[in-house]
């Protein structure tokens, strides 16, 4: 009689352990990866217009005090730095061609 006791006990506490187990939410699945293109959309369309707004303001201070020469050096480093970071774009997209060509 005890030992039939004991089972039923138990088999319940199993039962209800599974039953927990069963209806416990599933994990997310991780994510797999930085969201680049959401990077390079978020800094196209929100911070690269505001340091180029801060750099005509610059520019247009210094021409107001006729430092011309120095509006124009300016202006020309500021132009190369945009070809830099046109060119590293074009590298990563570069690379991630090649990538994809030679890991197929």
């Amino acid at each position: 009689m005890i030992a039939f006791e004991l089972m039923e006990t138990a088999s319940s506490g199993v039962a209800h352990a599974l039953s927990t187990l069963a209806s416990a939410p599933l994990a997310e699945p991780a994510p797999k990866g930085i969201d680049t293109n959401g990077v390079v959309t978020f800094f196209a369309s929100k911070i690269a217009p505001i340091l180029l707004a801060v750099l005509g303001v610059i520019f247009i201070g210094r021409a107001s005090r006729g430092e011309i020469s120095k509006v124009l050096t300016s202006s020309a480093i500021a132009i190369v730095g945009l070809a830099f970071i046109a060119g590293a774009a074009t590298l990563f997209f570069v690379g991630d061609y090649l990538i994809d060509l030679i890991f197929e």
